[in-house]
């Protein structure tokens, strides 16, 4: 049976680890330390607190993608974890008074990475199970 390429997902996860310490890197110093960017305003230790997080999510994606059909689990909860950004983002930019656009370019960045991580997954030969349920492995 022959499988197929995962390389377009690897590609697309690196380029996800890549963003997110982007991402880390302003909320550490831009937005925490910095304070460059402060709308929506935001507390230093809640930027650096998020900085963290993010240089944590783009570790797991680079060295992730060096397995990634072993790792296609942490895929799954990424594609869930941008998803569900993109949607509070952007409910909080429409419906909530007073809140600032600052960030919607983010929100298409993440939609953008979650959407190509779906269809390389799924043409790569990963399903829904893959994603979202983690294998069980036998050390015995």
């Amino acid at each position: 049976m022959e499988t197929k390429s995962l390389k377009p997902l690897a590609v697309t996860f690196v380029i996800g680890g890549i963003w997110d310490t982007i991402a880390g890197f302003l909320y550490v110093f831009v937005i925490g330390t910095g304070r460059a960017i402060d709308n929506p305003p935001m507390d230093p230790f809640y930027a650096i607190f998020l900085g963290s997080f993010f240089f944590c999510f783009a570790y797991l994606q680079i060295l992730s993608s060096f397995n990634i059909r072993r790792y296609s689990f942490n895929v799954g909860c990424l594609i869930f974890g941008r998803l569900f950004y993109v949607l509070i983002l952007y409910y909080f930019i429409f419906f909530v008074k007073g809140f600032p656009a600052t960030f919607w370019f983010t929100g298409v960045i993440d939609g953008f990475l979650a959407t190509l991580n779906i269809v390389f997954a799924f043409n790569g030969g990963l399903g829904m199970r893959d994603l979202f349920l983690p294998v069980k492995t036998d050390f015995n």
